[in-house]
């Protein structure tokens, strides 16, 4: 079975089962931020295109504390439920199930040589670096210059794992990595 077909499949299974979990968690989201509770950004896909990456909202934006991650948020982020929504941008083709997580431009567009190797993969909801950088906001909280060492240190280290996934890639691979993924979310 294809990467795309398996992708395709398995997304459409999860819409289907948990639609109704979306929805609630849309509401909730939305009633949390005192907006619409999808937040939709531009990330930088396969072959470096742009797309509009779906997450529920975990930030209230018209707020004094504008940018603080509510109550509701902290926990959504927590179990990668605002992620959710992703589950359309693999339906629509722009991302896969595993691959290298989607970044905000002046990163990964701004490749060079064998990295560029890493947008010719389609982004993913999980991936190797994901699993190594599960709590990536709270190991940047912890940093004195917390933008110096995620262009220095956690997105290079993410370039070099996104490579060895480029090179060592299958679909038992790719299970595998779905497998951890989900057993480290519910482990916490």
């Amino acid at each position: 079975m294809g990467k795309r077909v398996f992708d395709g499949i398995f997304a459409l299974i999860l819409v289907l089962l948990f639609s109704w979990l979306l929805i609630i968690l849309w509401l909730i989201a939305t009633i949390d931020t005192h907006t619409n509770g999808i937040f939709r950004q531009d990330r930088i896909g396969q072959f470096g295109e742009k797309f509009e990456i779906y997450k529920l909202r975990t930030i209230q934006v018209f707020t004094a504390e504008k940018g603080n991650i509510t109550k509701v948020g902290q926990l959504l982020r927590k179990y990668k439920l605002d992620e959710f929504p992703q589950l359309f941008n693999v339906l629509k083709g722009e991302m896969s199930f595993v691959g290298p997580r989607p970044d905000v431009p002046g990163y990964y567009d701004l490749l060079k040589g064998e990295n560029r190797k890493i947008l010719e993969l389609k982004p993913g909801l999980t991936s190797l670096a994901a699993l190594k950088y599960y709590n990536e906001e709270k190991l940047l909280a912890l940093q004195k210059d917390p933008l110096w060492f995620n262009d220095n240190v956690i997105f290079l280290d993410k370039v070099r794992l996104n490579l060895k996934y480029y090179y060592h890639r299958s679909f038992f691979g790719d299970i595998k990595i779905i497998v951890k993924s989900v057993a480290l979310i519910y482990s916490k």
